[in-house]
Formats: structure tokens, sequence, C-alpha cells
């Protein structure tokens, strides 16, 4: 079927709290911010069956008998539920709960975390059915068979995959809260040519476009109703660079003060048409997420990537210096054949570039990648709870991977939030006594582990808290000048909207401190 733009301002069948359905089909969102882009797919796409189908998001912090109790308040034959490596555990729960209270109910799971049997999570025997790999027309001639009292053959089915121009797209689903309140994702291209083997997308033959003038005309209705906030999913967006280009013209023209885009880019391809472009944009309107993950050539050839690391630099630094773009750049740690030094030294090349935000992800054991090729060689130990991070590997510890997830969340609560500023220069800055490992991440490991010490935790740290416990252990561990480091905390706090004066806190925790110690000594004296 070609594809024929259909416009509803605020349909019904989504996120409805009372109609009956007969198909619902949900999922569970990690906040409330995001939505089911996949969702809509198979609603846009259930044809003659829509009437019958209702979409009902929940997120991963709802409880799973409040889950259940909601969607059997559709009275439903038939739950879909679309299943990812960040709601298996949560999605597992519900299910059993349903197929306690509500046995009759068919139960059908899709997803990437289901799609590469028998490497299965446990809800893939609670269920009634899985559809690997693409779900839109799979899904509706499932639908077909079992409304239509036709005993499907397999448990399993197989996604089929058919040109993207006869999908039905989804666009017209985003519901007006949806347009207000959350993230909308739009997608111009599907699949990705490279074969990176840590990512799902490897195993995609090559990137598929979506028809350029249908994907425009509804992101133009999308814009008409308000929509602002868009994040594109395409792997490669600047993998064809005139359609890349068409699609930034289109949203240039229709420049507003709040409009934002996001989008994930290749990050040895910007050519200096694309360049033209991107420098017309105002600051803050465009982030761009790019995948570093490794600097070493050899990590990068084990693993099946390409990448110009010299283009890559020279691409960072022009975006930085002549662009207001927010780059979001990502790293792995854990890699097969990684080591702490050897990521040590990709981050301070990236530090180098200046990128706004550096992520730090642990690797992850996705099922189906082909990364899990190298397990044994590696000696990798992934948990066996989601996310599947990696705990160990041949040539990195179980006690430095544990170092290295608190060095990665001290990273966001200091430096990606963009509270800590000048702080972050001066530490990343500070020379560190009696230590060969002067370099921008052993500082700031140095400021991980001592901060750990003193802290013991990583999480439910009071912005309050987090000042004093960075004067003290910048001045007492890293034995930074008071003075120094007051007066970067200081310019932090000012700009933080923080309540009061900053001397005035750390004074006060300077006598609390003084006070326990005094008890101590007393206690010790009796």
């Amino acid at each position: 079927m070609p594809y024929t733009p259909t416009y509803n301002a605020n349909p019904m069948p989504v996120n409805h709290p009372t109609i009956q359905r007969d198909i619902v089909l949900s999922t569970l969102n990690s906040r409330y911010i995001h939505c089911a882009f996949g969702l809509r797919y198979l609603y846009a796409n259930l044809d003659e069956y829509q009437p019958q189908a209702v979409i009902k998001e929940f997120t991963i912090h709802e409880r799973p008998g409040d889950i259940a109790e909601k969607l059997l308040a559709f009275k439903p034959k038939i739950i879909g539920f679309s299943v990812y490596i960040w709601n298996v555990t949560e999605i597992n729960k519900v299910v059993s709960v349903l197929k306690q209270v509500a046995p009759q109910i068919i139960i059908v799971l899709g997803g990437p975390e289901v799609s590469h049997l028998p490497d299965k999570p446990a809800v893939v025997d609670l269920a009634d059915y899985t559809i690997q790999g693409p779900g839109e027309i799979s899904f509706k001639e499932l639908i077909s068979q079992l409304l239509n009292r036709k005993q499907p053959l397999n448990k399993v089915i197989e996604g089929k995959s058919i040109p993207l121009e006869q999908l039905i797209l989804p666009y017209t689903y985003y519901t007006d809260e949806d347009i207000r309140n959350r993230i909308i994702y739009v997608e111009a291209s599907r699949g990705c040519p490279f074969k990176c083997e840590f990512c799902l997308s490897s195993l995609d033959k090559t990137s598929r476009p979506f028809a350029l003038n249908a994907f425009l005309d509804e992101m133009d209705k999308l814009l008409k109703r308000g929509a602002r906030n868009f994040k594109f999913i395409d792997r490669t967006f600047n993998l064809n660079i005139a359609t890349s280009t068409t699609i930034m013209e289109f949203f240039l023209e229709r420049m507003t003060d709040d409009l934002y885009l996001h989008f994930e880019v290749i990050p040895d391809n910007l050519p200096e048409k694309l360049k033209q472009t991107l420098q017309k944009f105002p600051k803050n309107a465009l982030q761009f997420e790019i995948g570093i993950q490794t600097f070493d050539p050899q990590i990068q050839a084990l693993i099946s990537r390409k990448q110009n690391n010299q283009k890559t630099k020279e691409n960072l630094r022009w975006i930085r210096e002549y662009t207001g773009a927010h780059i979001h750049a990502d790293l792995i740690f854990g890699l097969p054949g990684d080591t702490l030094e050897n990521f040590a030294e990709s981050f301070d090349e990236l530090i180098k570039l200046k990128p706004q935000e550096i992520q730090m992800g642990i690797l992850k054991r996705l099922r189906g990648a082909p990364i899990n090729r190298h397990t044994e060689q590696y000696q990798m130990h992934y948990n066996t709870d989601p996310p599947y991070t990696v705990l160990s590997t041949s040539t990195i510890d179980f006690l430095t991977m544990q170092r290295f997830h608190r060095f990665a969340r001290y990273w966001d609560l200091i430096a990606n939030s963009g509270r800590f500023q000048h702080t972050l220069a001066l530490i990343l800055s500070t020379e560190l006594k009696d230590s060969h490992h002067n370099t921008p991440f052993f500082r700031f490991m140095t400021l991980s582990d001592a901060l750990y010490k003193r802290v013991g935790s990583t999480w439910k740290i009071a912005l309050p808290r987090l000042y004093q416990h960075l004067f003290h252990v910048l001045t007492e561990d890293m034995q930074v000048l008071p003075e120094e480091i007051q007066s970067v905390l200081a310019q932090d706090f000012k700009k933080s909207g923080q309540k009061g004066e900053l001397d005035r806190l750390l004074n006060k925790e300077k006598k609390q401190r003084a006070g326990i110690a005094n008890k101590r000594q007393q206690n010790h004296a009796c």
C-alpha cells in the first residue's frame, strides 16, 4: 500500500483511559518525557484492525500490579509489548501478573530484546507469541489470524521487511499532549551500513531512506501543531549529504527560538556543503550525538569499526569553533582489549576537542550483537541482569570496572550537568603531586576515588553537599590552595541559582566537622 498522508490533531486511540479495545499496544518507557515511537508505527499500519486497538504507555517506575489493572480496564483480547534492554525486567513482572489473573489474554512480544532467539529473556517463555525484527506487517498478520480464530503455527514469528514507502507513517498519532510535553522521535532513514560490533545496527545490510517529500510533509504538520523538540533516531543522519542538507534547510526555513533538533552523525563525514548549512543555525538549536567510542585503531579494527580519527578530530574542532551546535560525544569502556590506561588516552584526546558533554558508557551485552564473538577469547563477563553491563574482561578486573562506574557517575554530576564549568577546568588542569598520571582522565579519577571514599555513594548527593565535598577533596586530597578552589566554586555557585552564600555554606560544614571531631576526642578521653 503506498503512503497516503492522513491527519488527526488528537486521535482518541492513543493513551485513552476509558475505551474498550480488543488490542492494546503497550510498553514501559524509561521516563514520561520519552514516548514509544515503535508502537505508533504498529498502530498506524493496522489497517482495518486499527479501530479495535489502543496505545497505552507507562514508565518503568510504576508498579506492575497497577499497570496490569490499567491494561485490563480495556478488556483486551490481545496485548502487545515492545521490549527493550531498559524495560525487560519490568515487563516480565507485568506479564507475570497478567498471566496469573487473566490467562486468557494473548501476550505478544516484539522489540530488540526479544528478537534474537534462542538468546532470550525469561519473559519470552511467559508470552504466547514473539515477533523477531520488523513488526509493522507481521503484527497485523498475527492479529488477523488471532481475531479470526486461526491458530498460528509458530510461537516465534519472523518479522517481515517491506519497502519503506509502503509503510504508513506514524506521526499523526503523536497526541497534543505528546507535542506539548514529550520528545518527538522521527526518522528519515532506517538501518546502518557500518558494522561496529557492539551495536545491533551492525546487523543491517544498509541504510534505507524514507520518501523525502512524504517525510517532510509530516514534519511540516508536526511543526504546525506546535512540535519543537525533534529527535532524529537515524543511526547515520549525515550519510547522504544531499538528503541531510535538504532536511536541515527545511527546518531552517521554519526556524523559531524554541526549535531544537537532535541528530546522530558520523564524525568523519562533514563536507563543505553540510558545513555551510550548519553555520546558518542559531546557537543551541542543534545537538549532535557523535559516537567516538574509542580512538584506538587496534580496538577499532577488532570490533569492525571504520573511523578516520584524524578527520573526526578536525570535524569536532570545526563544529565547536564555527557553529553553535551542542556536541554530545560518546565513549565506551570495556571493549575487547581495552584497559584503563588505553581508555584514558581516548578520553584525553576527546577532552582536547572540548565537546559540551562526554557520555561514558560501559559496554553492554546486547542480544544478537556480533561483539559477543569475543566473549570467550577476552573473558568478557557480563551482569546477568539488564542492562547486562560488562563486569570484567581479560584486561580490566572487576575492581577497576567498579572504579570506572563511579568515575562515570561523578562525571555526570560534575561535568555533564554543566553546573561546575569553572571548577571542572581547575580539576582537569591540577597537577597531582607524586603521580606520573598527570592527565585529565587520571586527575578526575583521583577526584572520583577521593570523593567516593569521603561520601560512600554516587547517588542522592544534594547539590549543597556536593559543593562542600568538592572543596574538601580538592584542598585535602588533591592539595589545591583553598582560596583557589573557593574562587572557582564561588563562580559556579553563583550561576547555579543556589540560595545563600558559598562562604557561609563551607563555614557551616567546617563547624559541623569540628564539632564531630571534638565529640570524638571527648568520647576517647572518657
